[in-house]
């Protein structure tokens, strides 16, 4: 029997953390969580025991606490981490600046020290699409100035020059920055899938939370941008393929390949009306909407070039809109209060 490398999921209990945990042992990882389910449910922990047939390894803790990080890196013999714990929410960071430097940074900071000490030298991030701030030009390629239109957006892009300062000073440490687009979806089970808490900052579970019933309406904010219909066009990521996109990053850098930075995404844009309609047929429910005005900072049109994925990790996504919409239905209205009973 060949040894399994294990791999540590910070945050690993989350939305896109536990369909990447899925992904690992599918893929013939051993894959273990440090979550403090301050943003997800253990629940999740039920459900990945269900679609995998194998009891979860989790330990209930802070990514920001150096020596428990540590013990379960040499306890464990881990042979690389995916680094998901971080707030995410863009209007909670404008109002809750503090928070987000806090968390976002201190758990980058604690989980090095960890990782130095250990010594773990593999590391994969959970970047976003916000470090390109409002770009000049769509589709979005890597070497695009980056910028930040709000606090969350800002600490993404500090994490990654810290990550490129330590690797300057370090060059056995190798790391994968995933600049991830807009996951959407659910696994095919229905079992685990996205869970906001209050109401969802993201369109997607917006639009669900109205086919199921819990909210009355949905609100598209500006139809007079310069796009098809008016509508802000983003590019919409199956959480399939973005965990699909987490196991070839692991197997490219465990294989000895150097650090990397690469776009997550369809390269193919949708606008909200398109997921609306998608919806609509996903579901067979109205999504009934009102027209609000613009919201500061959003852009007219955000998608990416995924080109350089493809290319140095031999991955692309393979899922489309409809995909998106029908595994989202199927979780949303299987657990339309998401993983409270009830």
């Amino acid at each position: 029997m060949t040894h399994k490398p294990t791999i540590l999921l910070t945050g690993g209990a989350g939305y896109i953390g536990s369909h990447t945990y899925v992904a690992l042992v599918e893929a013939g990882f051993a894959p273990i969580i440090l979550d403090d389910f301050s943003n997800s449910s253990p629940v999740v922990l039920e459900r990945l025991q269900r679609i995998c047939g194998q009891a979860v390894v989790c330990q209930r803790g802070s990514v920001a606490d150096v020596a428990l990080v540590q013990s379960l890196l040499e306890r464990h013999q881990v042979a690389a981490v995916v680094h998901f714990a971080g707030f995410k929410a863009v209007g909670e960071s404008v109002a809750q600046p503090l928070k987000y430097y806090a968390n976002n940074l201190g758990g980058m900071v604690a989980l090095l020290q960890a990782m130095d000490a250990a010594p773990c030298r593999t590391l994969v991030f959970s970047s976003s699409a916000t470090v390109y701030g409002d770009p000049v030009r769509v589709p979005i390629t890597e070497d695009f100035a980056r910028s930040h239109t709000n606090p969350y957006g800002h600490t993404k892009l500090v994490c990654e020059d810290i990550l490129a300062s330590m690797r300057n000073a370090n060059a056995a440490l190798r790391t994968g920055v995933l600049r991830y687009f807009n996951p959407v979806g659910a696994h095919p089970s229905g079992l685990i899938g996205e869970d906001p808490l209050g109401e969802p900052n993201n369109l997607m579970p917006y639009v669900a939370q109205v086919a199921v019933g819990k909210r009355e309406f949905l609100n598209v904010y500006g139809n007079n941008y310069p796009t098809p219909d008016g509508t802000g066009v983003r590019d919409y990521i199956h959480v399939q393929d973005l965990a699909q996109a987490h196991v070839a990053a692991l197997q490219t850098l465990l294989r000895g390949q150097p650090s990397f930075t690469v776009n997550v995404g369809t390269g193919q844009g949708h606008s909200v009306l398109e997921v609306v309609h998608a919806f609509e047929q996903a579901s067979q429910r109205p999504v009934p909407y009102r027209v609000a005005p613009r919201r500061a900072g959003d852009v007219a049109s955000c998608y990416a070039d995924p080109t350089l994925a493809q290319h140095l990790l031999g991955w692309r996504a393979t899922r489309s809109l409809a995909d998106m919409c029908t595994d989202t239905w199927r979780w949303q209205s299987a657990n339309p209060n998401g993983y409270k009973k009830g």
